[in-house]
């Protein structure tokens, strides 16, 4: 049986904008496994970037409790970032780099409130050779296309050495190629062990996914199992995914 690595019960999240309200997830309950590549898909304004900032505690539901790792963390500044830095990582549409920072300063930096500077720059140097990166080590965000810009924030995110990587359309604002090489990346780091959890409006980079979870009107309609990616079922994954969410939009 798969270990739950996070549990969701009753999530709720509701906006308030003067005397009306607007509820954008209603009473979600879910597991997400240990080593599973989880895509959580839908329609725009469906809830699905909303559901995934409530499981990773970057906002608070309304209602509903989440479970990390075996526990439900408080939303106090200090647990928070224990959390963030330590048990799990977030990978943003924007690389959100820092900009005065080069590409091997912008990895290790965050990654020295919790490890030894030696130990994390170890990490780093290994990290960057295994993606390839070595060649913006001393580059600066503005000085990367926006696919070494991704790559790199993947690498910031790997080198805290999370179980847990959430990512919100990370291939979004990228061109096919170097939406392919951090897709590459995700890839990888899941085979390794992962458990990956990302929002994505794309059929192409659902099909990475093991697991699919559509949301339709802040619930989720309905789950598709893909089974462990293969490149070469790529168009294959792809129509059943597509078929699959034909099918709930028609309903």
């Amino acid at each position: 049986m798969k270990q739950v690595m996070i549990k969701a019960a009753g999530l709720s999240k509701e906006y308030q904008t003067g005397s009306t309200s607007q509820k954008v997830l209603k009473d979600i309950s879910l597991n997400i496994y240990k080593g599973d590549f989880t895509v959580i898909m839908g329609s725009s304004g469906s809830g699905k970037s909303t559901l995934l900032y409530a499981l990773s505690y970057m906002d608070k539901p309304t209602n509903g409790t989440v479970i990390i790792d075996g526990k439900e963390w408080s939303y106090h500044d200090k647990e928070l970032a224990k959390l963030h830095s330590s048990v799990i990582s977030f990978v943003f549409q924007s690389s959100n780099l820092i900009p005065d920072l080069t590409g091997f300063e912008n990895i290790t930096y965050p990654t020295y409130m919790i490890k030894d500077k030696k130990e994390a720059n170890e990490s780093a140097k290994d990290i960057m050779k295994k993606f390839a990166i070595e060649d913006v080590c001393d580059k600066y965000p503005g000085e990367m296309s926006g696919g070494q810009q991704q790559r790199v924030a993947i690498a910031r995110a790997l080198n805290s050495t999370p179980g847990i990587i959430f990512a919100d359309e990370p291939t979004g604002a990228l061109d096919s190629s170097s939406g392919e090489q951090v897709l590459d990346m995700f890839s990888q780091i899941n085979k390794e062990g992962n458990t990956i959890i990302m929002v994505t409006h794309d059929i192409k980079t659902c099909a990475r996914g093991n697991r699919l979870l559509y949301l339709k009107d802040g619930c989720i309609a309905d789950e598709l199992s893909m089974g462990q990616y293969n490149a070469s079922e790529q168009k294959k994954r792809e129509e059943k995914i597509f078929n699959f969410i034909a099918r709930i939009d028609s309903n």
